[in-house]
């Protein structure tokens, strides 16, 4: 079977025999019954795809859609004029980058559709552009934009910068209101949604569908999608790991799946990670690998996020579809990035339950914070995770303390101004870590045993203190029987009492029993 890993066109994948998920019933749907939509979904999630998708349909392409569900549908195979604006091929760094795109893009349609020179602002030729093709082809134009939101996202850390982008971009989709008479699709799609203060506050004939049950699956993979379009790669897949069939569609559903854009929660699978595990035979953190924006990290301690939330966080309907907090809410766009993802839904509060996707995204964020948190490198922090979790199993103590405290040895000052945040902060992080190896529970917030770390071989049950005594830490795990529910386990129990000090601001020293 061939993978289309990168190909984001559909006429190429239909042409070239690659394998297609047949979602044309949806861009049908789409078509015939609204005008205006927004989308938004994690990058490298299809949204491009779609965009071609629906480009091919309202250019009549109809030979390009023998076979797909849409065939049996559409019966008059129309051809529009197409005007498609595609803003993820720039580097965005100045106001000037943004609008040499865009007039780059109004020549271009100019060039078939005609130039007024009294038409002098971008906002004002991207009208006359929309009017002038439908005029001269007699049917009303269709507007594709990828990744609207491009620009401000590069600008995120630049209110000035983002602020020029946002009045820039305001202008010149207005035009999609202004020139209605004459549009018969417009479909906007991007990562995040600048909400009602933004680019779309005069757009109020614009659709969201992002949250909508309906569409839940028209960008990704469901999971019915993946066992009936790709059940023989699955077998493939599993034979070249020694796995089951039923082994591997375990395994595929705690690696990729798991993205919900619905509180009535159809499960989404990445493509983009479960295309490449297929080509590549071996699952991996691909999705992830692509790239992590540095703003976010930035952003969470700029907030004083608690990083444990990231396993249970709360947002409502309201604050999930909007941006305009994010300096001091990164949820949204922790949310809207594919980072978090819904979970459940409290309908008595009308509240959003969010945690991470599957196990690619928690591995891959947990693993990307540390650094960020710790002042060590990349590379410096692997090797220190993986001799930690070596000690961890041979039941080094001291050597796995000796070497926590690397963890906090050098740690920027500005990174632990608030000193008790960002020991639960690291301390979460590494015991995360260490959970992907070992079965490790961190509970300190609920009054309960702060940590315990299960190995083939050991037990560890540890208490924390901060700025008390490690004598102290001991003597709740003695007095409050913590150790109790593991004595008759018959693996070698472990106690340890640890005390980190504010003025040291590392770990001052620990008692092992």
């Amino acid at each position: 079977m061939k993978y289309p890993i990168g190909i984001q066109n559909f006429e190429k994948i239909r042409e070239g025999g690659y394998l297609y998920i047949d979602k044309t019933d949806l861009v049908y749907d789409l078509a015939n019954n609204g005008i205006y939509y927004f989308l938004s979904r994690p990058r490298r999630f299809g949204k491009s795809l779609l965009i071609s998708t629906l480009e091919a349909y309202f250019s009549g392409s109809k030979e390009l859609f023998e076979g797909l569900k849409i065939a049996e549908l559409e019966k008059e195979w129309k051809e529009h004029p197409i005007l498609h604006l595609d803003l993820n091929t720039e580097r965005y760094a100045t106001p000037k980058d943004l609008e040499n795109k865009l007039d780059l893009f109004l020549k271009q349609c100019e060039a078939l559709y005609g130039k007024n020179p009294d038409e002098y602002s971008l906002a004002t030729r991207f009208e006359g552009v929309i009017r002038r093709a439908a005029e001269k082809t007699g049917r009303n134009t269709v507007i594709l934009v990828d990744e609207y939101d491009k620009p401000m996202l590069q600008a995120i850390d630049n209110d000035a910068l983002q602020d020029e982008y946002r009045n820039t971009l305001k202008a010149f989709y207005g035009a999609l209101k202004s020139m209605d008479r004459y549009i018969r699709f417009a479909l906007l799609t991007g990562v995040t949604k600048f909400g009602k203060v933004s680019v779309f506050s005069d757009l109020n004939n614009l659709r969201d569908i992002s949250m909508e049950f309906a569409y839940s699956g028209i960008c990704g993979i469901t999971e019915e999608e993946l066992h009936t379009a790709m059940g023989e790669s699955i077998a493939e897949l599993g034979a070249a790991n020694g796995m089951t069939v039923e082994e591997t569609k375990m395994k595929l559903k705690e690696m990729y799946d798991g993205y919900h854009f619905n509180r009535r929660c159809m499960d989404i699978y990445n493509p983009f990670s479960i295309l490449n595990t297929f080509a590549k035979k071996e699952f991996g953190d691909y999705w992830f690998e692509t790239g992590t924006p540095t703003f976010l990290v930035e952003l969470m301690k700029g907030c004083k996020y608690n990083l444990k939330k990231l396993m249970k966080e709360y947002a409502t309907a309201d604050s999930l579809n909007g941006l305009e907090t994010f300096r001091k809410d990164p949820v949204p766009i922790l949310y809207q990035s594919g980072y978090l993802t819904i979970k459940d839904y409290d309908k008595e509060f009308k509240t959003y339950i969010l945690g991470f996707p599957n196990k690619e995204v928690e591995n891959g964020f947990i693993k990307f914070l540390l650094p960020s948190y710790t002042g060590m490198d990349g590379s410096d922090a692997a090797f220190e995770i993986i001799s930690f979790v070596k000690d961890v199993r041979a039941g080094n103590t001291d050597a796995f303390m000796k070497r926590l405290t690397t963890f906090f040895a050098d740690t920027p000052y500005e990174l632990v101004r608030d000193l008790e945040l960002h020991y639960q902060n690291v301390m979460f992080i590494l015991f995360k870590l260490l959970g992907f190896y070992t079965q490790a529970e961190y509970h300190t917030s609920e009054g309960r045993i702060d940590m315990v770390v299960k190995t083939p071989d050991y037990i560890y049950v540890m208490e924390f203190k901060l700025d008390g005594t490690a004598e102290e830490a001991m003597q709740q795990i003695e007095s409050k029987d913590y150790s109790l529910p593991f004595e008759c386990d018959g693996r070698k129990l472990v106690k340890i009492g640890v005390n980190f000090s504010n003025e040291n601001r590392n770990v001052e020293r620990w008692i092992v029993r």
